[in-house]
């Protein structure tokens, strides 16, 4: 079986795993990193989003073999330590999650648009095409809002 080696959240990390496994299954199953979540499997819901060298990216499409030598970042590397994000600390500020199953992708689009756009309008956080079936739309676009306000 080959041998992959990544950064994964800051820390080198090297698995044994067949060239064409989805990434999303790496880091679940052979990993034990469990915040992507598995909805479609074709990265249309987008509840896997991570983040592979700093741009948002949907795990279950990428092979682990695509992956190697770069940044994979899911939302366990987020934080810093015991310091939440600013958009993880809006996300509980404006109490985004109801179930909480596609939060974690929601999180980490979010982070990947005020990267791009720091300060976004209406319309920009109308682009994101995470589904969340809780419909908490409203309360996403207010945390993105107050995360970008935040700096």
């Amino acid at each position: 079986m080959p041998s992959h080696t990544f950064v994964l959240n800051g820390r080198p990390v090297t698995v044994d795993a067949p060239d064409d496994m989805p990434l999303l299954w790496v880091l679940r199953d052979r990993l034990g990193v469990t915040g992507p979540k598995y909805g479609c499997g074709v990265g249309v819901c987008r509840a896997c989003t991570s983040h592979l060298d700093d741009a948002e990216f949907q795990p279950c499409t990428v092979s682990v073999k695509d992956c190697a030598g770069r940044r994979v970042t899911t939302i366990e590397g987020l934080a810093d330590g015991e310091v939440l994000h600013p958009v993880q600390e809006a996300w509980l500020e404006c109490d985004v999650a109801q179930c909480g199953f596609c939060q974690p992708g929601q999180i980490m689009t979010a982070v990947a648009l005020l990267r791009r756009n720091p300060a976004p309008t209406d319309a920009d956080i109308d682009q994101i095409q995470n589904i969340c079936r809780c419909g908490t739309y409203p309360r996403i676009r207010e945390a993105i809002k107050r995360a970008a306000a935040a700096g």
